[in-house]
C-alpha cells in the first residue's frame, strides 16, 4: 500500500482528495492551518507560468510555420485543427452559459488568495477603469522584462507571438536562439515536473478550505462539473468525431474497437505518449499515407487538443459563475482566444492544464487567479476524460485530412476494421 502511495501521483491526490474531504466536514478549524498548503502550491505555479507560457507558444508558432512549408496538407491540417478546437471551445462555452455552472457557491477570496492576486499588479484595476481602450493598451509591454515582472501573462503572450512569428522569418540565423528556448522550456518542464509532486498538498488544502467553508453544496458543484466535463466529452467523441467518421465512410464503433488497448492505456494512465509509436503504426495499417501520420499525428498532439478546449471553456465560466464575475462579451472573446493560442504546444507540460487555465484566467483577472484552487481538487479526475477526448480527436484526424486529400486506401480499412 505504502509502494503504491509512493509511487503513483493520481492514488496520491485520491487519497489528499478523501482526507481533506473528511478533515473540512469534522474539523473545520483545520482550514485556517493548511491554508498556506494551497497558496504555496498556486505561487509555485504562478512563479513558472510565465517563462513556461513564452517558451510554449513561440514554439509552437515556430511549429506551425515548419508545417506550412510542406504544403496543401499542413496547411489543412492546421485548419482541421482549429476548426475542431475553436468548435470544441465555443461549444463547452455556451453549454456552460446556458446550464449556469458554479452559480451559488459564493467563492470569496481569503487573504492569502489576495496576496496571490495582487502579484498580477493593478492590471485588473486597470482594465476596469480603462475599458476596451485601456484593454488594448495593455497588451503591449513597455519592456519585455516589465512583463515577466509583473507576471502579466497577456503581455508575455504577445510577446511570445511576436517573437515566434519573427524567428520564423530569420531562417537558419534563428538557430541557436530557438535552443536556447528548447532548452529554457525544457528547463520550466522540469520545474512544473517538480511543482506537480506537490499537488496531493495542494489538493488537500484546497478541500479542506473549501469543504469547512462553503460545506458539502460546493463539493456538489464541483462533481457536477466533473460530470459535465465527462459528458460533453463523450458527446463530442461520438458527435463530432463519429460524426465525421461516418462522413469518411468509416464505421466509428469498429474505428474505436481497433484502438480500444490504446484507449484503455490512455485512460489508466491519463497521458498518450506512450501510444504514440502503436497508434502511428496502426493508422498506416487502416490504409492512412505514411506522409499524411508523419505530419498530422505528431502536429495534432501539440495542435489538436480538443477535450482540452472543452475543459478550458467550462472551467472559465464555472470560475466566473463562482466567483459572481460579470463578463462582457469582449472578455469571453479574449479569453476564448487566449485559451486557444496558450493551449498549443501544451501537451507533454506535467499539469499542463492547471498552467493553461491559469495563463488563460490571467488575460482577463477580473475573475480571481485564487479561484483556480477550486477545481484543483477534480482536475485530476477530469485528466481521464481530458487525456481520452484529446487522443480520440488525434486518432480520427489523419482519417479526416487523408480523406478529404484522397490518401485514404478505403479498401485497406475496411479490411483492418473488418478483423
Amino acid at each position: 500500500m505504502v509502494r503504491t502511495l509512493a509511487g503513483n501521483l493520481f492514488a496520491q491526490v485520491v487519497l489528499a482528495t478523501v482526507l481533506g474531504l473528511g478533515a473540512g466536514l469534522f474539523f473545520p478549524g483545520l482550514a485556517d492551518d493548511v491554508g498556506w498548503m494551497t497558496a504555496l502550491f498556486m505561487r509555485l505555479i504562478i512563479m513558472a507560468v510565465g517563462p513556461l507560457l513564452f517558451c510554449i507558444v513561440t514554439l509552437g508558432i515556430l511549429g506551425a510555420g515548419s508545417l506550412k512549408t510542406v504544403g496543401r496538407l499542413g496547411g489543412q491540417a492546421l485548419l482541421y485543427f482549429e476548426i475542431m478546437t475553436t468548435l470544441a471551445l465555443g461549444v463547452a462555452v455556451l453549454v456552460a452559459m446556458g446550464l449556469g455552472i458554479g452559480r451559488g457557491v459564493g467563492f470569496v477570496p481569503s487573504v492569502e488568495d489576495m496576496q496571490m492576486i495582487a502579484s498580477y499588479g493593478g492590471h485588473a484595476q486597470s482594465l476596469r477603469a480603462g475599458g476596451i481602450s485601456g484593454f488594448l493598451l495593455s497588451l503591449v509591454p513597455r519592456t519585455p522584462a516589465e512583463a515577466f515582472a509583473q507576471g502579466n501573462v497577456l503581455q508575455i503572450l504577445v510577446f511570445a507571438i511576436f517573437a515566434g512569428c519573427c524567428l520564423s522569418g530569420m531562417g537558419e540565423r534563428s538557430t541557436p536562439l530557438v535552443r536556447l528556448i528548447e532548452s529554457i522550456s525544457e528547463l520550466f518542464s522540469r520545474m512544473m515536473g517538480i511543482i506537480i509532486r506537490v499537488a496531493p498538498l495542494g489538493v488537500f488544502g484546497a478541500m479542506v478550505t473549501t469543504t469547512a467553508r462553503y460545506g458539502l453544496e460546493t463539493i456538489g458543484h464541483l462533481a457536477g462539473f466533473t460530470a459535465l466535463y465527462f459528458l460533453l466529452v463523450g458527446l463530442f467523441i461520438i458527435g463530432a468525431l463519429g460524426g465525421g467518421l461516418r462522413l469518411a465512410g468509416v464505421s466509428p464503433l469498429r474505428f474505436a474497437r481497433y484502438f480500444r488497448e490504446e484507449l484503455l492505456i490512455v485512460a489508466t494512465t491519463t497521458a498518450s505518449d506512450a501510444v504514440l509509436p502503436s497508434l502511428m503504426t496502426k493508422l498506416e495499417k487502416l490504409g492512412v499515407e505514411r506522409q499524411v501520420v508523419g505530419i498530422v499525428v505528431p502536429a495534432g498532439y501539440s495542435l489538436n487538443l480538443d477535450a482540452l478546449s472543452i475543459y478550458l471553456g467550462l472551467a472559465v465560466i464555472f470560475l466566473a459563475n463562482a466567483t459572481g464575475t460579470h463578463l462582457p462579451v469582449w472578455q469571453i472573446a479574449t479569453l476564448l482566444v487566449t485559451a486557444l493560442i496558450t493551449s498549443k504546444g501544451a501537451h507533454g507540460i506535467p499539469g499542463f492544464a492547471i498552467v493553461i487555465l491559469a495563463a488563460t484566467l490571467a488575460s482577463v483577472p477580473s475573475i480571481p487567479p485564487a479561484s483556480l484552487v477550486m477545481l484543483l481538487a477534480v482536475d485530476w479526475f477530469a485528466g481521464i476524460a481530458r487525456a481520452v477526448g484529446n487522443f480520440a480527436g488525434n486518432c480520427v484526424a489523419p482519417v479526416l485530412i487523408a480523406a478529404r486529400e484522397k490518401r485514404l486506401d478505403h479498401a485497406k480499412m475496411a479490411e483492418a476494421l473488418g478483423r
